[in-house]
């Protein structure tokens, strides 16, 4: 039954306020070998049924009215992986940004790439400069491609930046402080996620967003991320919607 596991889950019955909605939901999208492995495919299937499964949430979050997603792609750590395999991640996100305007089609949504892109090869740098410019001027979801990032690579790069405009005479020491480095990050202008949400029962933060998971809330499920599905989500948006954000205050 563990093969099959997810297949006959109930259909949820969750019911979300559309009104208190997370303004930005941050995904992890793990388990995808595991997917493949109980299948006897190799792991690049497994990643390529995600893909498809980003696709369905995407559309979904932008019917929704979500206003921000950020999705877990390929981290700093990833190379590390069999070059067949990172060869085969990178030849699907291509392929994704490639007919994101199909695929996406109807869904308003803009797509913005963060993470260090200048380690990636030409023609996926390319690929990603062209669906940026093409999807800038949409104004439903924003949807943000972590691609070769690390929230500690992230952090540093911020304050390599300020370093710099010290150096510059731009700035003070005295002028640092959170909402300027919240400004020199790769997210810079986007809200903080509310909701964070990990697949395949994995309950690690893996480098993700650090900085700007300060205050986020977080959702983890044993379902395999090619097996998640919109009721999923709606029972994860339910489940934050009964939670009590106090900030640190009471």
């Amino acid at each position: 039954m563990a093969l099959f596991g997810n297949i006959f889950r109930k259909k949820s019955k969750a019911v979300i306020d559309i009104n208190t909605l997370p303004v930005h939901i941050a995904i992890i999208p793990d388990g995808n070998g595991r997917w493949a492995k109980r299948r006897g495919l190799p792991r690049n299937a497994g990643h390529r049924e995600g893909s498809n499964t980003l696709k369905t949430i995407v559309k979904y979050c932008a019917k929704l009215g979500i206003k921000y997603m950020t999705v877990f792609t390929f981290s700093t750590e990833n190379w590390k992986r069999p070059k067949s395999e990172v060869d085969g991640l990178m030849s699907l996100l291509k392929e994704f940004l490639k007919n994101a305007e199909h695929e996406l089609s109807g869904s308003n949504v803009r797509i913005k790439v963060i993470g260090d892109v200048s380690v990636l090869s030409e023609e996926l740098q390319r690929e990603i400069s062209r669906v940026e410019k093409l999807t800038e001027k949409n104004t439903g979801l924003l949807l943000n491609i972590a691609l070769n990032y690390g929230g500690r690579d992230e952090i540093v790069f911020a304050v390599k930046q300020i370093g710099k405009e010290i150096a510059e005479g731009k700035l003070k020491l005295s002028d640092i402080d959170s909402k300027l480095i919240s400004e020199r990050l790769y997210t810079c202008g986007i809200p903080d996620p509310d909701l964070i949400i990990r697949t395949s029962g994995e309950k690690r933060s893996s480098n993700f967003l650090l900085w700007q998971s300060a205050y986020s809330e977080y959702w983890y499920t044993n379902v395999l991320w090619p097996d998640f599905k919109p009721d999923d989500l709606k029972e994860a948006i339910r489940d934050y919607q009964l939670r009590n954000r106090r900030f640190g205050g009471i």
